[in-house]
This record gives structure tokens, C-alpha cells and sequence, in this order.
């Protein structure tokens, strides 16, 4: 699994929920290298909800580039990577699907939007995505999910789609729900 921080967070703070989803899977948890106002972030922004799109295409293939290395040098099937990310974490795993579509073979987002539009519609056929969002969230409309769950879902993704009686932040029920997603699909 590929644990993915929000802002602000670090290759460790995603470690108890992957534990929590597939305590048996090999983890992976880099480091946003991006930092704004001192928070590391996968990708650059330009306010809240718009994003550096050109930053965005470069970190998601450096980041696609980074799992490919990384499978070499830990010896992990790199058709069998699976992201788990919150919240910018979840955002630049959605854009490694929309622009990268074999650095993944599957996700679980928490509390993620539409990054960008990519040029093409990709094939996710094959590609199964439990898409968490809060129905409260002060950041991530539920408009701007619609819209990722729409994009993934034409693309030929298979979406498990899930709201959360929750803000931003994440709740039991739905980490419950995600792990056993992940067993569904990929035990």
C-alpha cells in the first residue's frame, strides 16, 4: 500500500490507519516534498481548491516514477499497488489514476476532489476505488466529489462511493468500510 499524507502531515501519520485497513500489507509512505507556509504537500496550490496544475502533472509522474523505483529496490509487484491517501494525499493518488493509470491498481481516497481533467479520458477498467468523502467537509464539497466519482466512474473504474456522517476529518465507520473494501477486492 501506498500511504499518501494530507497537508501538513509526514510519512508517518498515515502508518496506523494502513495497519488498521490490511494489517498484513507492505507499506510504503513517502513524504510530500512540496511545502507551504512549512507543511509538507504532494503538489503546489494556488488557494484553496485550485491547484499549480503544471506542478501537479510533474509531481504525479515524479511520484509514479518514485513507486516504480521503489518496487525495484523493495521487490514488491508494481502491478499491485494500491494508494491510500487523504485529502492532498488522496488528490495526487487521484491524479496518478487519471495520468499514471499503471502506478495503481487501485485506491481508497479519503476526502479527495477532482485534481484536474487529464487531455484523454484514461481505461481504469480493472481499477477499484472506495472514494470516502464527509458530507459535512468545510474543504472538499460534495460537488467537487461528484465530479472525481463521475470522472473515475467514466473512465471505467469501479467505485464504491461513501459518505461519511463526518467533516474533513475521518471516522471509524468509514475506515471499517474501506478495510473491508480492500479484503473484497484484493484478498
Amino acid at each position: 500500500m501506498l500511504l499518501l499524507h494530507g497537508t501538513g502531515g509526514n510519512e508517518n501519520d498515515l502508518i496506523p490507519l494502513g495497519r488498521k485497513l490490511a494489517p498484513d500489507a507492505p507499506l510504503l509512505s513517502p513524504r510530500g516534498k512540496i511545502l507551504e507556509s512549512g507543511m509538507p504537500r504532494f503538489f503546489k496550490r494556488l488557494a484553496e481548491g485550485v491547484f499549480d496544475i503544471d506542478d501537479l502533472r510533474f509531481r504525479t509522474n515524479e511520484l509514479a516514477d518514485f513507486v516504480a523505483a521503489a518496487s525495484k529496490e523493495y521487490r514488491f509487484d508494481p502491478n499491485s499497488v494500491i494508494a491510500v491517501g487523504f485529502s492532498n494525499g488522496a488528490n495526487i493518488a487521484a491524479s496518478m489514476l487519471l495520468l499514471r493509470t499503471e502506478a495503481l491498481c487501485g485506491a481508497v481516497l479519503f476526502r479527495a476532489m477532482l485534481p484536474l481533467v487529464p487531455e484523454k479520458l484514461p481505461n481504469l477498467s480493472g481499477k477499484y476505488i472506495f472514494l470516502s468523502a464527509g458530507r459535512y467537509d468545510q474543504i472538499v464539497t460534495i460537488g467537487q466529489v461528484e465530479k472525481l466519482h463521475q470522472l473515475l466512474t467514466e473512465s471505467g473504474a469501479k467505485v464504491t462511493m461513501n459518505w461519511a456522517q463526518s467533516d474533513h476529518s475521518l471516522i471509524q465507520e468509514e475506515i471499517r468500510k474501506a478495510s473491508n473494501f480492500l479484503q473484497a477486492q484484493f484478498s
